[in-house]
């Protein structure tokens, strides 16, 4: 339950400073893991001592680590620009369709470093034009091409519960904590927490979590509609990669192009008319480029009764 995190929030390095650029049974992966980081000119065989952002490729897909466990995994400089370094790289990778977003030892991310912040403030520089440079947390300010799944255990609050919202989808454990714990310190949310939690949850439910900087479980955030599914303990990460490689399975130029047209209709479109125009635009090179050989496949008996797998044809 939540609850066994509740004592160790007094000891919590919390805080919180876009890439155009600027129920199923868990399974074991169905791909090979090799470890990769664009950092080292992609895939590569042993992970580098003390990186703090450690990346491991599973075929299309990819998973992306935050590796501080000793402080929770919270953000500091170094970490934000790895973050960024690596889901850029992956946006931009053609051979891969999906990346799963975790934290290494336990916890997802417990915001930005507050030691870094309290000791480094002269040093730290903060691009105030979000059009031009990162945010704080390194990859908040992206707008991927791709699905990012978020694998949550343990405590993703402040900062840590605003790289959650960047992600498509959230599986959360069930003894896991979010919220905005950086209320209690005065960091405010510029990693778009207050921009993606409402349109996610709703303004009324935000603004519950927003200015009582309260936690919330795993079960909460299921009924809000924040956690998209909840696992049991542990298991976040190997879920997060099935459900990647299902989706990864699916002709992604069609997937691609409705999660785009879905984005845009909620956080761009000025008009219903507009969103129905961009929904149509991107949808019509579809049809001959995939849903012409999806119809074919179809009448020779694929996916007949509603079946996804085509093993079970």
């Amino acid at each position: 339950m939540a609850l066994k995190h509740f004592s160790t929030l007094t000891s919590m390095l919390t805080a919180s400073f876009r890439s155009k650029t600027f129920g199923h049974a868990i399974k074991t992966s169905l791909f090979p893991v090799k470890s990769y980081s664009s950092a080292t000119g992609g895939e590569h065989s042993e992970t580098v001592v003390g990186q703090t952002v450690i990346t491991e490729r599973r075929g299309a897909v990819v998973s992306v680590a935050i590796n501080r466990p000793e402080v929770r995994n919270a953000v500091n400089r170094e970490t934000a620009r790895r973050l960024l370094e690596e889901l850029e790289a992956f946006d931009q990778d053609p051979d891969l369709n999906v990346a799963v977003l975790h934290g290494i030892g336990g916890n997802f991310c417990a915001g930005y470093d507050l030691k870094e912040l309290a000791n480094h403030t002269a040093s730290l520089k903060l691009e105030q034009d979000v059009t031009k440079g990162p945010g704080p947390m390194g990859p908040s300010r992206l707008q991927l091409s791709k699905p990012l799944i978020a694998a949550v255990s343990g405590f993703a609050v402040a900062g840590g519960l605003e790289l959650a919202l960047l992600a498509d989808l959230r599986l959360v454990e069930e003894s896991a904590v979010m919220g905005v714990f950086c209320r209690r310190f005065g960091v405010p949310l510029i990693d778009g927490g207050t921009v993606r939690l409402p349109r996610l949850i709703g303004l009324s439910r935000a603004l519950d979590l927003i200015l009582t900087g309260r936690p919330i479980g795993a079960q909460e955030a299921l009924a809000y509609g924040l956690a998209n599914r909840v696992v049991p303990d542990g298991q976040a990460l190997q879920a997060a990669l099935q459900l990647a490689e299902e989706i990864s399975c699916f002709p992604q130029q069609c997937l691609r192009a409705d999660r785009s047209s879905a984005v845009y209709s909620c956080y761009d479109a000025p008009s219903f008319t507009q969103a129905m125009q961009y929904e149509m635009d991107h949808g019509i090179p579809v049809i001959q480029s995939e849903a012409v050989s999806g119809a074919a496949r179809f009448t020779t008996g694929t996916g007949r009764g509603g079946q996804f797998s085509e093993d079970s044809v």
